[in-house]
């Protein structure tokens, strides 16, 4: 039966045709991009348009071509084609680019968060553009007597390349425009975009070779600050998912999104942004040594980070998370993975609410003999599904967008649902606070809450986050910060006027390695008091 669904085809006519059929079915977000270039003046260069057209024909037929082998085409054309499919859903569906950050994110998203991305609309775009088709290429009978001959494909290359050049010359300013002023268009072109990110992960990752972990601040001790009979200091540092700063009332959003903040006598920051606009890149690079500018993954992973510095002075340390893992920063320290909790008051939906990264934390606190530092990782806004980020008390912008299919939601319903998810973070960090009073007696206590890096919401048809830095829009770049002290440390520890203006400064996560160190009245060599933003606001004892 099996062999009468075949039919003949040469691998040259085979790489044309899927050369084709990519260009055409899997390169929406490139070609609406592209019309977007010369807006309404797009008919005066239907030239241009036909020779990019033709050029990326003509490239992936080569690209094929050359990988024609006897027993290569038919796997690597399948692949190309299954996998070209899941890139232009997310492109077309949310505005995502398909480069390298955007693939590690990818990579080291967990099985929960990969599964609230599968909707309807994946399935039937996979369905119709990717499996239906790969499956004709599984039951096509490859002819090789022609298309597989060596001068044969030499004849294509040859072709091809002359083609290419052709195109180049007679068009030379336009495509040196575009490549000059429209760089993100080429993590648009599918599926060279995702080939050449995961070459460059690959290559990164093989040539690497094992990762051998280079000590930081092995000098660290803890210095003076603390005087004798002072409480041990209650360091909890809160790192947020996914909220952006234009999002608070804090900031001045004209909805109440925090309520509860809004009564506290907080140290708000209101121009802070992220290293990254992804978890994956942001998480590591803001417990970094590493500024963003010299930060890299590689860099990343063979440096020891805050934490352990903060170890090595004596300083206690608890990472507690609900999120989709540390990215390596907690790796060192004691964890509570908290994701799949048997709390039944804030995991009965089948995720766990934030505020389960309190359950319990009195006992160890309890416990505590030393000055201590504890991270929370919030599941904070984390999208699409922001309907799930909050417990239903807390839906109090309606209507809201009850789908992972954003694009499918009235904008205003999509702000809804995500508004709602920092009012919910508004009362956790409330509760936060709450705990740290409870605990001011038998410590000096403090929150800092930031979050890792900010949202796209549908501004000029981007959804989520993971662009490239130099061309994120402020809404997944610019982010919020809080400090929150008890109202007795100002006066005797800590100038309030001094850590108000230290607030409208522009920061940054560059900032929070030094800042955290020198709170902690840490003293390394790798610490700097220029990136402090605590700096010069202790009141002399």
């Amino acid at each position: 039966m099996g062999s009468g669904l075949k039919f003949k085809v040469s691998s040259a006519k085979l790489s044309v045709l899927l050369a084709l059929f990519l260009v055409v079915f899997h390169n929406n977000s490139f070609w609406r991009a592209l019309l977007k270039v010369f807006d309404v003046t797009w008919s005066e260069h239907i030239a241009f348009l036909v020779a990019v057209f033709v050029a990326l024909v003509v490239f992936l037929n080569l690209m094929f071509t050359l990988l024609s082998g006897r027993y290569l085409l038919k796997p690597v054309a399948i692949l190309f084609v299954i996998a070209a499919s899941f890139a232009s859903h997310f492109m077309d569906s949310y505005g995502v680019l398909m480069e390298r950050n955007m693939l590690l994110n990818a990579l080291q998203t967990d099985i929960g968060e990969t599964y609230e991305l599968v909707n309807i609309q994946m399935v039937l775009k996979v369905t119709l553009l990717g499996l239906l088709p790969a499956g004709l290429i599984y039951y096509a009978d490859i002819d090789r007597s022609s298309g597989v001959k060596r001068f044969v494909r030499l004849k294509v290359v040859f072709m091809s390349l002359l083609i290419m050049a052709s195109i180049a010359g007679v068009f030379f300013q336009e495509f040196a425009s575009m490549v000059r002023n429209e760089r993100h268009l080429r993590h648009l072109i599918n599926p060279i975009n995702f080939s050449y990110a995961l070459i460059t992960l690959a290559k990164r990752n093989l040539t690497a070779g094992p990762v051998v972990i280079q000590a930081i601040g092995e000098d660290a001790v803890l210095g003076n600050f603390q005087q004798p009979g002072e409480k041990n200091k209650l360091f909890i540092l809160v790192v947020g998912e996914t909220a952006r700063a234009q999002n608070f009332s804090l900031n001045g959003y004209e909805r109440p999104t925090n309520p509860v903040l809004e009564k506290e006598n907080l140290i708000n920051f209101s121009a802070v942004t992220s290293c990254g606009t992804a978890t994956a890149t942001s998480l590591p690079c803001m417990f970094s040594k590493f500024n963003r500018s010299d930060y890299s993954h590689a860099k990343g992973r063979a440096y020891e980070n805050l934490l352990d510095v903060l170890q090595t002075a004596g300083v206690g340390v608890l990472w507690r998370e609900n999120n989709s893992g540390c990215k390596g920063v907690c790796d060192r320290v004691d964890t509570d993975e908290l994701v799949e909790a048997d709390v039944v008051e804030f995991c009965a939906t089948g995720e766990c609410f934030d505020e389960v990264l309190l359950a319990n934390l009195q006992d160890y606190v309890s416990t505590l003999k030393k000055d201590t530092v504890i991270v929370l990782h919030q599941k904070g806004s984390h999208g699409p599904s922001y309907y799930l980020r909050y417990p239903e008390a807390f839906a109090v912008f309606k209507p809201v967008c009850t789908t992972n299919q954003l694009q499918n939601c009235q904008q205003s319903e999509i702000t809804n649902g995500y508004d709602n998810t920092i009012l919910y973070t508004d009362y956790f960090l409330g509760q936060v606070i709450g705990f740290l009073k409870q605990n001011s007696v038998q410590f000096s206590t403090a929150m800092l809450y930031l979050s890792d890096h900010g949202e796209s919401l549908g501004e000029n048809n981007l959804y989520l986050h993971g662009l490239p830095y130099m061309m994120a829009p402020a809404e997944q770049t610019h982010i919020p910060m809080a400090l929150w002290l008890p109202d007795v440390a100002y006066g005797q520890r800590w100038s309030r006027s001094c850590l108000d203006k230290a607030s409208q400064r522009p920061l940054s996560h560059d900032n929070l390695f030094h800042s955290v160190l020198g709170f902690m009245g840490v003293q390394t060599k790798v610490y700097s008091t220029e990136l402090d933003f605590f700096s010069n606001c202790q009141l002399k004892q």
